[in-house]
């Protein structure tokens, strides 16, 4: 059954960028240097994320990482947004789709998309409205052993208390890679 999971890396104080949006370092990368590691979580990793069938990206992180290109890694893209899209998501980038009626719209599209594949979803403000919309089935988290101490948080605030299932747990020196489901 296809599922909806947010997918992040996080420091162990809840970080996932910096103020200046950077992910940590000297390099601003630190919180994805985990997946540099040629082993087998990251390789398992990689074929969840490709096996996935589309991607709901926050419009913020859609427009940092310039829409990936047009496609994320040949995935079509659901922005969630109320204003218009930018000129090269509106004419240059035909698998971004900027949904304006909201997460739960975003979330049902990307589905349909995804064919009975996962979509994956980007961004700790959807990551966020998809809880609190109860539209979004799993979270996977990659704790990175660092404390970045300041910056953007994935959990700031929520609209209420959720509980949560571990469904897997895979640690490796670069990183606790944490699955849980979301119970509603």
């Amino acid at each position: 059954m296809a599922k909806t999971v947010l997918d992040m890396s996080m420091s162990v104080d809840g970080y996932i960028a910096d103020p200046d949006d950077y992910l940590g370092g000297e390099d601003g990368e630190r919180l994805h240097k985990w997946a540099d590691a040629d082993k087998e979580p990251v390789r398992h990793f990689v074929a969840e994320w490709t096996a996935a069938g589309a991607v709901v990206a926050g419009r913020r992180t859609a427009e940092l990482m310039d829409h990936w290109g047009g496609d994320h890694d040949g995935l079509p893209i659901f922005v969630p947004s109320h204003r218009p899209p930018g000129p090269a998501a509106r004419w240059g980038y035909p698998l971004v789709t900027y949904v304006s009626d909201g997460i739960e719209s975003a979330m049902a599209q990307a589905k349909d998309a995804a064919q009975g594949r996962d979509v994956q979803v980007r961004g700790a403000y959807t990551g966020r409205r998809a809880l609190e919309a109860g539209v979004l089935d799993e979270i996977q988290i990659h704790v990175v052993p660092v404390l970045l101490g300041r910056g953007h948080r994935l959990f700031d605030v929520l609209p209420s208390e959720l509980e949560l299932e571990i469904v897997r747990v895979i640690d490796t020196p670069e990183a606790t890679h944490i699955r849980y489901l979301v119970r509603y």
